[in-house]
């Protein structure tokens, strides 16, 4: 349970910054438009895995462990955009059903990308002293939805 909240609140810090991506069009503007905007993405999401990388005390023997781990969160931020954009090219002439399995694809995109994450960080986090693996759940349950913090069963 404790993984996968890790995961899970690491994938939505990551991907709620694409749920509310403009949409787009496919003039010549918008291309370049999208372009800056998947530049500021990458950016971001390197900012958000430096910012993860101190918190957690990744130690330079975890450096190996910690490379999938990265590696991962800018895969699953790729296509996590994939299918946001999918839907954002349909929203305009998309039927009720149609925007319900275009969200579908984006909630199962979300949790693919969870167990991905989860997966690569089971190692790192195993390899982590008791006092690291204490501060990697502070840092994953202080995680949460305005006031709200996710709260699990330890």
């Amino acid at each position: 349970m404790k993984k996968y909240l890790i995961a899970l609140a690491s994938t939505v810090l990551i991907a709620s910054a694409y749920a509310q991506a403009p949409v787009a069009s496919t003039s010549a503007a918008t291309v370049k438009a999208a372009d800056k905007s998947d530049a500021k993405r990458d950016a971001n999401n390197e900012k958000h895995i430096k910012e993860l990388h101190a918190k957690l005390k990744i130690t330079a023997g975890e450096e190996t462990l910690w490379a999938p781990v990265a590696e991962t969160m800018r895969t699953n931020t790729v296509e996590i955009d994939k299918v946001v954009d999918k839907r954002e090219a349909i929203i305009a002439s998309a039927t009720a059903i149609d925007d319900l399995n275009a969200y579908a694809d984006i909630a199962q995109a979300h949790a693919d990308s969870v167990k991905k994450l989860s997966l690569v960080f089971a190692p790192l986090y195993a390899a982590m002293p008791d006092a690291q693996k204490k501060i990697a759940d502070e840092v994953f349950t202080q995680r949460g939805h305005g006031d709200k913090q996710i709260s699990s069963a330890k």
